[in-house]
C-alpha cells in the first residue's frame, strides 16, 4: 500500500519541459516545490525534446527509415530503439534532482512494474505493481520513470519480458496509470502552455484557459486535434476518480483541472478545436443492395482497424460511406484499398481511389474480366481539408446550434464540405487554406473569450 503520512503526488514533464539543462532544471524545480508542500513526489517524463532534436521519439524512429526508406522496421526493434529516448531523459532527470540536494532514482517502464499486452507500437496497460516505486520512495529518493513504456511477460518462461511503447502521447497514460496504482492525490501533467485553451493559441492568440474541465470534454478535445492530453489518460483518471491538472512548467499559473461531470454540470460551449491535414474519401455504394452495402461497408471499416488508421468525418447513408484520414497516411491507405477486389455473395466489388482509374485498377479490370461482372465502388477524394469541430457540454444537441455555425461560415463564404456530430461535439470539414479563419469565427460567435 501507499504510505499514508504523506500525499501522493504524480507530476508528468512532456518533451519541451525536458528539452534544455533549464528547461529541465524549472522542471525540477516544480517538483522539489511540490515535496516542500508535504507531497510524496513521483515524476514520469517524456524523451527530450521534440521532432527535429537529438533523442526526440520521432529523430530515433528516422534513424531506422533512414537506413532504407522501402523497408519498414521491424515493430519490436522500433519499440527497443525508440524507448530509449524516454530512458535517456529520466536518467538524466533524476541525476539532475541529485544536483539540487534531492536523492532520485530512474525506472524503465518494466522496473516501475508496468505490464502491457504485448503490442508493439500501441500497447495498452493491463496492470501496474509499482513495489519498486515505494521502496525508492521509502529510502527518501523521488521515483523518476519513464513514460511510453511497459513490458509484456508471455508467461512461457521468456526472460526479461518484451519492452513496449504505448503509442503517441503515451506518456500522460503512464502518469494517470501510475497516479491510479499508487492511490495518488492527483496527477499533474505539465507542459508548455498554462493548461486547456479554449482554441490552438496559433489560431486565436488571446483564447483563454479554462479552469476546469469534464474527463469526457478533455477527451473529445483530444481525440479532435488538440495535443494538450492523451484520451486515455482522461479515462483512466476518470475510472479512479484522480483529480487531473494540465500545468505549464514555465509559469505559475494554476491551470486547467478535469473532473468529473458531476463535479461540474452544465450546458456550455467548451473550446473549437482542429486536426492537422485530411484527405476525405466518400465510397459510392449506391449500385449495392442494402444487404451488399453493409458487408462492403464492414470489409472497408474492418481494414482500416487492422491497419491502425486514424478516422474522422465518419458517414453513414444508403447511398454509400465516407470518412476522413490524416494525409500523412492516405498514401498507405491508397496502397491497402486501391484495387482491392472484395466478393460478397458471388459478386465481385474493385475499390478505386480517386475518380481516374490507376494502373492497378484496370489491371485488375483485365486479369478479372473473364470470371464475369465486376462492380467497381468507386471513392471519391477531396483533398487539402481540414476538421474544425465545436465540442461542448450537454449542448450540441440544443436546436439551432447546427444552423448557427452553419450561418457563420456560410455569411463569411466559407465552403463545409461535410459535416459530423457527436453528443460532445460539432464538426465540420473546411479547406485547409480556411482553417484559422473557421476557428476563429466560431470562437468569437459562441463568445469562448468570455468563458472564463
Amino acid at each position: 500500500m501507499v504510505p499514508k503520512l504523506q500525499k501522493l503526488k504524480v507530476m508528468k514533464f512532456g518533451g519541451t519541459s525536458m528539452a534544455t539543462h533549464e528547461a529541465r532544471v524549472q522542471s525540477a524545480l516544480k517538483v522539489i516545490s511540490a515535496k516542500e508542500q508535504g507531497f510524496l513526489p513521483v515524476v514520469v517524463v517524456s524523451a527530450i525534446g521534440r521532432k527535429g532534436a537529438p533523442y526526440a521519439t520521432d529523430t530515433l524512429i528516422n534513424m531506422l527509415r533512414d537506413i532504407d526508406p522501402t523497408v519498414d522496421p521491424d515493430p519490436r526493434e522500433l519499440d527497443l530503439l525508440v524507448a530509449c529516448g524516454e530512458i535517456l531523459s529520466s536518467v538524466i532527470f533524476a541525476h539532475t534532482l541529485k544536483t539540487l540536494g534531492h536523492p532520485a532514482m530512474a525506472f524503465r517502464g518494466g522496473q516501475a512494474g508496468i505490464r502491457t499486452d504485448g503490442v508493439y507500437g500501441n500497447a495498452r496497460i493491463v496492470g501496474i505493481n509499482p513495489v519498486s516505486l515505494l521502496k525508492a520512495c521509502e529510502k527518501g529518493a523521488i521515483p523518476v520513470v519513464c513514460g511510453f513504456q511497459g513490458v509484456y511477460v508471455s508467461g512461457d518462461g521468456s526472460p526479461g519480458g518484451e519492452l513496449t511503447t504505448l503509442g503517441r502521447g503515451g506518456s500522460d497514460t503512464t502518469a494517470a496509470a501510475v497516479g491510479a496504482a499508487m492511490q495518488a492525490e492527483t496527477v499533474e501533467i505539465y507542459t508548455d502552455v498554462d493548461g486547456v485553451k479554449t482554441a490552438d493559441p496559433d489560431s486565436v492568440p488571446t483564447a483563454p484557459t479554462l479552469r476546469k474541465v469534464t474527463y469526457d470534454e478533455v477527451a473529445e478535445i483530444a481525440h479532435l486535434g488538440a495535443k494538450v492530453l492523451h484520451p486515455r489518460a482522461a479515462e483512466i483518471a476518470m475510472n479512479f476518480d484522480i483529480p487531473l491538472w494540465v500545468k505549464n512548467t514555465f509559469s505559475d499559473d494554476e491551470g486547467t483541472e478535469i473532473v468529473r461531470r458531476d463535479r461540474f454540470p452544465g450546458r456550455r460551449v467548451t473550446g473549437v478545436t482542429h486536426t492537422g491535414k485530411l484527405v476525405y474519401l466518400q465510397f459510392d455504394l449506391k449500385d449495392a443492395s442494402d444487404e451488399d452495402r453493409r458487408i462492403l461497408e464492414t470489409r472497408i471499416f474492418e481494414t482500416m482497424a487492422r491497419y491502425g488508421f486514424n478516422l474522422f468525418m465518419l458517414n453513414l447513408s444508403p447511398s454509400g460511406t465516407g470518412f476522413a484520414v490524416p494525409r500523412s497516411q492516405f498514401p498507405m491507405l491508397a496502397g491497402i484499398l486501391d484495387s482491392l477486389v472484395l466478393p460478397v455473395d458471388g459478386r465481385m466489388f474493385l475499390l478505386q481511389v480517386g475518380a481516374k482509374p490507376s494502373k492497378d485498377v484496370e489491371n485488375q479490370l483485365r486479369l478479372l474480366e473473364p470470371l464475369g461482372s465486376i462492380s467497381p465502388v468507386v471513392a471519391e477524394l477531396t483533398e487539402g481539408c481540414t476538421m474544425v469541430s465545436l465540442v461542448g457540454h450537454e449542448y450540441m444537441q440544443q436546436p439551432g446550434v447546427f444552423l448557427e455555425v452553419l450561418t457563420t461560415l456560410q455569411d463569411a463564404q466559407i465552403p463545409v464540405l461535410q459535416t459530423t456530430d457527436s453528443d460532445f461535439s460539432l464538426s465540420v470539414l473546411v479547406p485547409e487554406s480556411e482553417t484559422n479563419r473557421t476557428v476563429r469565427l466560431l470562437h468569437e460567435q459562441f463568445k469562448l473569450t468570455e468563458i472564463v
